[in-house]
């Protein structure tokens, strides 16, 4: 099978009290599994069976929806679940930290500039933290959609489908979205998709 569903890199409650148990339950129990389930059978007879989970986003991205809106979709959750971590957020590291100051304008503007682009994405979709021209730049994109298509590489992204956050949340996407980057962000794996897109 091209997807298979990895296991979390930490406990169901390992991320309390900023995304619940319940919440990583039904995300990657459920939501994760189904683009996994889904995007295997549309794999299935196509020349795009045994690429790279890239690869196939980039190629079906344009040309067959629905397994992009599959492939996406895990492609986005295979970083999602390690762009976070337990006593996570805080400052980046330094390399990344003086890029950020550089083309961003300062953590704390780049802060308030992802989390507006989570919160200005109608609808379902993700905000982003991506290299692109060698540049850090924040986007948004709807649905399962990322940069990969839009010739960019993302480092740093945040799940806004309301499965993301509605048990904890509810309807409050912006605390959801603080949250996230004050205490969950794993910024040591920001910084090795970082270091692996500027090689």
């Amino acid at each position: 099978m091209t997807f298979t569903l990895p296991e979390l890199p930490y406990a169901y409650d390992a991320l309390g009290p900023y995304m619940s148990k319940e919440t990583l339950e039904f995300h990657h129990d459920k939501h994760h599994k189904a683009y996994v389930d889904t995007g295997n059978k549309l794999l299935e007879g196509t020349d795009l069976a045994g690429k790279s989970v890239e690869e196939i986003v980039k190629a079906s991205y344009g040309t067959n929806q629905a397994l992009f809106n599959n492939a996406g979709q895990h492609f986005n959750h295979l970083h999602f679940w390690n762009w976070m971590k337990p006593n996570g957020g805080g400052q980046p590291p330094a390399a990344l930290a003086s890029k950020i100051d550089e083309d961003l304008g300062g953590y704390e503007k780049f802060k308030a500039d992802f989390i507006q682009a989570g919160v200005g994405q109608f609808g379902s979709g993700w905000a982003w933290l991506a290299v692109k021209d060698g540049k850090l730049v924040i986007q948004k994109t709807p649905n399962g959609e990322n940069p990969l298509v839009h010739g960019a590489t993302p480092i740093l992204g945040v799940d806004v489908w309301e499965h993301s956050y509605y048990i904890d949340y509810r309807n409050r996407r912006p605390d959801y979205l603080k949250a996230f980057i004050e205490n969950l962000v794993n910024w040591e794996y920001v910084e090795k998709l970082y270091g692996e897109a500027k090689a």
